[in-house]
């Protein structure tokens, strides 16, 4: 009797194990289905720079990510370019508080080259202030992620990045409409300037950009536009003759217009001002002066 009490109590523990098995082979299953969705996302083996000067976020960026992707730790700028002439990277994650040579001045350096102007950059840095995020997409980032940030964000971003949506016409429509707000149009001939635009505005208005100015006329009769933000340095069509386009259309005849510019001379404002434009703002520019102005025009509108 006594040892088939025995032999019940060792079934029934036998029993657990199976049990505790099972479940941790389930957990285990379900981890490796989280990992396969976001794999699912990027192709095979992708590199990416990680270049940064603390060991670690070295080691912890590189830990998300090194299932997905090849991933190269460098804790310095002048490192980052000698790997480049040997490795050529998918996208760069870069740090903006580096000695020696900062982040600002890397990317700088690193869209001058023609080699590697469309290699993707993405700042990953403790830096937060709205001037310096905006000075970082003027540069020619296409992303800023503060940290410390979640792996799930730092995924979404790459993914985004090395997958990008081709726009018809090179147009980008701001569809949101969770409140009812105005709408302005920027036309830049320049990706990242229209990034940092919109980095800008778009918590104030909706922003619709446009990369390709010879468009206009034929989209913004669908857009109608509050406010329209323009380069005035555009190799196909300049900023004074998108304003003759613009006030064309009868619509469009008192619609404010701001001129976005690095040309301050007084006889481009004078040029300008008979022409129609309503004020302009000097590149690079400061977010909160661009937000005043624009609000200004439209309080006049």
């Amino acid at each position: 009797m006594e040892k088939e009490k025995e032999a019940e109590v060792e079934k029934e523990k036998e029993a657990e194990k199976e049990a505790e098995a099972g479940k941790e082979t389930e957990a285990e299953a379900e981890a490796e289905k989280e990992k396969d969705k976001v794999k699912e996302k990027v192709s095979p083996r992708q590199k990416i720079f990680l270049v940064d000067d603390t060991e670690f976020s070295l080691t912890k960026t590189k830990q998300i990510l090194k299932d997905y992707y090849t991933v190269y730790t460098l804790d310095s700028a002048p490192k980052m370019f000698e790997l480049l002439e040997k490795v050529k990277p998918d996208l760069i994650l870069l740090d903006i508080n580096m000695p020696g040579v900062d982040g600002f001045e890397t990317i700088k350096n690193l869209k001058a080259e023609e080699n590697y102007t469309e290699i993707p950059v993405i700042f990953l840095s403790g830096v937060y202030d709205e001037e310096s995020i905006v000075k970082g997409l003027a540069l020619g980032a296409v992303d800023h992620i503060i940290k410390p940030y979640t792996p799930e964000a730092l995924h979404a971003s790459i993914s985004k990045h090395l997958n990008p949506v081709t726009y018809h016409d090179d147009l980008i429509i701001d569809n949101d409409t969770s409140t009812r707000r105005l709408s302005i149009l920027a036309v830049d001939d320049s990706p990242s300037m229209l990034r940092s635009i919109h980095f800008a505005l778009h918590s104030r208005y909706k922003v619709h950009t446009l990369q390709k100015p010879e468009n206009l006329k034929k989209i913004i009769e669908g857009l109608k536009p509050d406010l329209f933000l323009l380069d005035y340095n555009m190799p196909e069509i300049n900023g004074f003759e998108l304003v003759k386009v613009i006030r064309e259309f009868k619509e469009f005849k008192n619609t404010p217009i701001v001129f976005l510019t690095s040309e301050s001379s007084p006889e481009h404002l004078k040029e300008a001002i008979n022409l129609g434009v309503n004020d302009y703002v000097v590149k690079p520019f400061n977010p909160k002066k661009l937000r005043d102005k624009i609000t200004h025009c439209l309080e006049k509108k």
